[in-house]
C-alpha cells in the first residue's frame, strides 16, 4: 500500500485539487451506477415475470410507489430513468476520461521538464559523476514507464471507488451476507500479496535492465568506427543478443506473473460466488430480491477487484521507475547551479584586467588525499593570449573547468578583476565565455542553425563576418547551399578542419570577452592548423584568450605560457624564454615535438 501513498503524493503534487474534482466525479459514477441496479426490482417486478417482495429491504422502498402505478405508464418511467441515467453515466464517464489523460499525460510532462530542467541546470561534478546514457535512458524510458503507472494508479482509484460503492450498496442490503463476502474476498487479497513483491522486483530488474541496454547501445554507436575497424561486429552482436534475451524474458515473466494472478482470482472468485449463493439460500435465508440484487452487485465487482490486483501489479512494476527519477531530480537539485530566470536576466562580464587563481587547489573526490591542482597562483591578463601547456595529466583541463567556473576550488580563489567569483557572478562570467573543445560539437542542422544557436538573432553579415575571422568563410562558400548546407551528425559531412573552424566561427560570433580553446588544433593537419592559428591571431587585443596546446608551434605568439605538471605550475613565462631554460619541462616537451616532426619530414 505504501507504493499507492507514494504514486498519490508525486501526482497529487502536480494535479492538486484537478485529481480530487475527478475522484469526486467517479464517486457520482458509482452512485449512478448502483442507482441503476436498484431500479432491476421494480422493473421486473411489474414486468410481472418475477414477483419480488420488497417490504424490509432498505433503499428499495424508495421505488414502491411505482407498484401503485399501472405497468402500461410505470414500466416507459423506469425505462426512461434508467436510459437518463446511463446517458447521464456515459457522458460524465468521456469527461472523466478526458480529465484522466490530461492528469496522466500532464504528470508525463510535468515529469520530463522538471527533470531535464534538474539535469540541465546541476553542475559540472554532476556530469562528471553520472553516465550520459543513464541520464538519457531517464528521461525517455524511465519517465515513460512512470507514466504508465500513472494511468495504472487512476484506473486502480476508479476501480477502488467503484468497489467501495458498491459493497456499501450490498451491505445495506444485506448486512450478513456482504460482511461473509468480504471476509472471503480480504483472505484472497492476502494470500495474493505475493505477487504484488514479484512485480516490485520485476520493476528493479526491468529499470536495472533499461540502463544496461541503452548504455551499450550508446557506447557502440559512439565507437562504432572502433568496432568496425577491429572487426568486433560479433562480439557486439553476442552482448546485443544477450541483454535483449534477458529484456524479452523480463516482459514473459512480467505476463506470467499477470496471467497467474488473474487466474486465481477468477477460479477463486467463480468458487466464492457459488459458496456465497449456498450459504444465502440455506443459512441465511435471504429472500429473492436481496440475493438476486447482491449476485448483480458481486458479480460485477469481481471483475473490478481482480482489475484492482492487475492495477496494483502494474503500479509495482513502475514504483522502481519514479523511484529513479524522483531521486535523479533531487541529486541535481542539491547539484544546482542557477535558474532559468537567473540566467535570463544577466549580462555578460567584461574582464578589464585579470583572471587571477590564488592558492587554488582541487580534487575530484573529496576522500583522495592527492590534489588534481595544487597552490596555483596565476594571472591572466585581459586581452592578451595565455597558454597553458604540460603532459598528459597535468592539469590542463581541470585549470580550464575551475576559469570557467564548471568547477569550484576546494582551497583559494578565483578573481575576476580582483572579485571572487560565487554564484553572484557565475552566470555572468558563463555568458562572457566562449568554448571551443578538442572534439567539435555540431548539431545535425545547416550551418544557419549551428551559429544561430548561441545568437539567434544574428544577421546573415554578422554570421559571414564571424565565418572570415575563422577562416572557415572560404569553404562554406563553396558549399552547395552555403549557410543552409545540412552538415550531418555532429558536422560529419564536413573535415575535421572545417568543423573546428565552423565551431570556431560559433563561438566568435557570440562575440564574448574570453574565449577558451581546449587543445583546439590537436587533431588537425598541418594546412588546418595554420588557419586556426591565423583566426586566432586576429582575435588577439580583442579578447582573452586561453589557450590549452598540445602542439607548442601553435602558441609562438602568446603573450604568456603557464607549465604545468602533476598538478602544480612549475614554469611560467613568454614563449623564447621557456624555451631557452635548458632542461626544463617546456624545454623537453619543445625538443620531443620537434623530433617527431623531423622524423615525419620526408628526406
Amino acid at each position: 500500500m505504501k507504493h499507492i501513498f507514494y504514486f498519490l503524493k508525486k501526482i497529487h503534487g502536480y494535479a492538486g485539487k484537478a485529481l480530487y474534482i475527478n475522484l469526486m466525479a467517479m464517486l457520482f459514477i458509482s452512485l449512478l451506477d448502483g442507482i441503476g441496479i436498484l431500479l432491476l426490482i421494480p422493473l421486473i417486478s411489474m414486468s410481472g415475470i418475477v414477483e419480488f417482495d420488497t417490504t424490509g429491504i432498505p433503499l428499495l422502498g424508495a421505488f414502491q410507489f411505482f407498484e401503485n402505478i399501472p405497468s402500461n405508464i410505470g414500466l416507459p418511467i423506469i425505462l426512461g430513468i434508467f436510459v437518463l441515467i446511463v446517458i447521464g453515466q456515459n457522458l460524465l464517464q468521456k469527461q472523466i476520461t478526458i480529465k484522466g489523460t490530461i492528469i496522466q499525460h500532464g504528470f508525463f510532462r510535468y515529469l520530463r521538464v522538471k527533470t531535464y530542467d534538474s539535469i540541465l541546470h546541476a553542475n559540472w561534478s554532476f556530469f562528471v559523476k553520472n553516465r550520459k546514457s543513464d541520464l538519457i535512458n531517464l528521461l525517455t524510458a524511465e519517465i515513460a514507464r512512470a507514466s504508465a503507472g500513472t494511468h495504472s494508479f487512476l484506473q486502480f482509484l476508479s476501480s477502488l471507488i467503484f468497489t467501495f460503492i458498491q459493497i456499501g450498496i450490498a451491505f445495506w442490503l444485506s448486512p450478513t451476507i456482504t460482511t461473509f463476502v468480504l471476509v472471503c474476498g480480504a483472505v484472497l487479497v492476502f494470500l495474493n500479496r505475493k505477487f504484488l513483491k514479484r512485480s516490485l522486483e520485476l520493476g528493479s530488474r526491468n529499470y536495472t535492465l533499461g540502463k544496461q541496454y541503452l548504455g551499450g547501445i550508446t557506447d557502440q554507436i559512439n565507437g562504432i568506427k572502433d568496432i568496425k575497424s577491429n572487426t568486433l561486429e560479433e562480439s557486439r552482436m553476442n552482448w546485443y543478443r544477450m541483454v535483449t534475451k534477458s529484456m524479452e524474458q523480463e516482459q514473459i515473466e512480467y505476463t506470467r506473473l499477470k496471467t497467474t494472478s488473474q487466474l486465481y482470482y477468477k477460479i477463486a472468485s467463480a468458487v466464492l460466488i457459488a459458496t456465497f449463493i449456498y450459504f444465502s439460500v440455506n443459512l441465511f435465508n435471504a429472500q429473492i430480491a436481496q440475493l438476486m440484487l447482491i449476485i448483480i452487485i458481486f458479480s460485477r465487482l469481481w471483475p473490478r477487484v481482480a482489475g484492482i490486483q492487475g492495477s496494483l501489479e502494474q503500479i509495482a512494476t513502475t514504483i522502481p521507475a519514479l523511484q529513479a527519477v524522483i531521486a535523479m531530480q533531487e541529486e541535481c537539485e542539491k547539484a544546482r547551479e542557477f535558474t532559468l530566470a537567473e540566467n535570463a536576466k544577466v549580462l555578460p562580464l567584461q574582464v578589464h584586467q585579470a583572471i587571477e587563481c590564488s592558492n587554488v587547489a582541487f580534487r575530484y573526490n573529496t576522500k583522495e588525499s592527492k590534489y588534481a591542482l595544487n597552490n596555483i597562483n596565476v594571472r591572466i591578463p585581459a586581452n592578451q593570449m595565455t597558454a597553458v601547456v604540460g603532459p598528459s595529466g597535468a592539469g590542463k583541463s581541470t585549470l580550464i573547468d575551475l576559469l570557467m567556473g564548471l568547477n569550484q576550488p576546494g582551497k583559494g580563489q578565483i578573481l575576476i578583476d580582483g572579485f571572487p567569483l560565487s554564484d553572484s557572478n557565475l552566470i555572468s562570467l558563463r555568458k562572457a565565455i566562449s568554448y571551443v573543445p578538442q572534439d567539435p560539437f555540431l548539431f545535425n542542422e545547416s550551418i544557419r542553425e549551428n551559429l544561430q544557436l548561441v545568437v539567434p538573432d544574428a544577421t546573415e553579415a554578422e554570421m559571414w563576418e564571424a565565418l572570415e575571422f575563422s577562416s572557415a568563410a572560404e569553404f562554406v562558400r563553396k558549399l552547395p547551399n552555403g549557410l543552409d548546407t545540412l552538415i550531418g551528425d555532429r558536422g560529419i559531412r564536413l573535415s575535421g578542419g572545417e568543423r573546428q573552424r565552423l565551431v570556431l566561427a560559433r563561438a566568435i560570433l557570440r562575440k564574448p570577452s574570453i574565449l577558451v580553446l581546449d587543445e583546439a588544433t590537436s587533431a588537425l593537419d598541418t594546412e588546418n592548423e595554420s588557419k586556426i592559428q591565423e583566426a586566432i591571431d586576429r582575435l588577439k587585443g580583442r579578447m582573452t584568450i586561453i589557450v590549452i596546446a598540445h602542439r607548442l608551434s601553435t602558441i609562438r605568439n602568446a603573450d604568456q605560457v603557464i607549465v604545468l605538471d602533476e598538478g602544480e605550475i612549475i614554469q611560467q613565462g613568454g614563449f623564447s624564454q621557456l624555451a631557452g631554460e635548458k632542461k626544463s619541462m617546456f624545454s623537453k616537451l619543445l625538443n620531443k615535438q620537434m623530433e617527431v616532426l623531423q622524423s615525419q619530414t620526408p628526406t
